[in-house]
């Protein structure tokens, strides 16, 4: 009897031993977004590929946690202090406010912030070429000449360009900064519609009928969130609609110049493996995708009173029909 409780006790620590070994061998990655839609999503299902590419892999040696705030910065907030709290190996806040929020929350944990629009403005690192500390990321700061020489070749009498953003979100000030320094020398001038809340954004849409050319939906998570009300006050008062995202094209927008969210998240889900191997955050430069896709939506530019040049058409990665 002495024998096999002593060989229950050795059972028992070998069991013990090996799950302790076991959950020593798995990594935790904390991915956090501001809000929900096609393109913040694409962005963190490029993290999880580019994980798996790397070997980790969800049921195996990876924790892989996701939370949205749904489009609440308070939430978001909370969300970044319940990941530090729970110490994982690396968090991946994905757009602006998230990225905020995660960084005011530690100075330790590594993040790996995404799909930012200008993370020197938005205080998240001082210096993109050698960021230090402990943050390191991705930046989406959209090709904004391109989408202005794309909207004139669709809209070539275009004046006015109605711009619905969130005031509070500050990479949507960015934009909207450089957009009315380009405007002049594009011959065009920018009409502001703000929107706090998804909520609000079909009536900032409606308050642009009569006063525009067209609309561009800049990268604004809070207006991409609702675009559908947008598209709907386009279609129903032939506002040509552009989207700052390709994305937003196969949801109802016109055109759009752009980077792949895929892509964008596999570069990120790469930096986040070059820390899990052992390199600092702030030893690595802040990257910038490379490679602007052009899509086209035909359909929704015959609901919104406009035709899509056949050289366009021609050119496009994709063309939603």
């Amino acid at each position: 009897m002495r024998i096999n409780r002593l060989a229950l006790a050795a059972g028992m620590a070998l069991a013990l031993m090996s799950s302790v070994a076991l959950a020593a061998d798995k990594v935790t990655v904390a991915v956090t977004s501001i809000v929900e839609h096609p393109a913040l999503n694409a962005a963190r299902d490029g993290v999880k590929k580019a994980l798996a590419d790397a070997g980790y892999k969800e049921g195996e040696n990876l924790v892989f946690q996701f939370e949205t705030a749904q489009g609440n910065p308070a939430t978001a907030a909370q969300i970044a202090q319940k990941y530090v709290g729970e110490n994982p190996n690396v968090i991946v806040p994905i757009a602006t406010p998230s990225a905020q929020a995660v960084v005011a929350a530690t100075q330790d944990i590594p993040v790996v912030f995404t799909a930012v629009t200008d993370p020197v403005s938005a205080q998240l690192v001082k210096d993109p070429a050698h960021p230090g500390g402990n943050v390191t990321g991705v930046s989406d700061m959209s090709p904004l000449a391109d989408h202005l020489k794309l909207i004139k070749q669709i809209v070539p009498g275009v004046k006015k360009i109605g711009v619905p953003y969130n005031p509070g979100e500050s990479n949507s000030a960015v934009l909207l900064a450089a957009l009315k320094k380009m405007a002049p020398d594009s011959g065009v001038e920018i009409v502001e519609a703000p929107a706090t809340k998804s909520s609000d954004v079909q009536a900032a849409a409606q308050s642009l009928v009569g006063k525009v050319d067209v609309i561009y939906v800049p990268t604004d998570n809070t207006i991409v969130s609702a675009l559908e009300a947008v598209i709907g006050v386009g279609t129903d008062n032939k506002i040509p609609v552009f989207s700052g995202d390709t994305d937003s094209v196969n949801r109802g927008t016109i055109a759009s110049v752009g980077f792949d969210y895929f892509d964008v998240g596999v570069l990120t889900g790469k930096t986040v493996v070059r820390i899990l191997k052992g390199e600092k955050p702030g030893d690595i430069a802040v990257q910038n995708p490379t490679g602007t896709d052009l899509f086209v939506n035909t359909k929704a530019a015959a609901a919104m009173g406009v035709t899509i040049p056949q050289d366009l058409i021609a050119k496009a990665k994709k063309v939603i029909q």
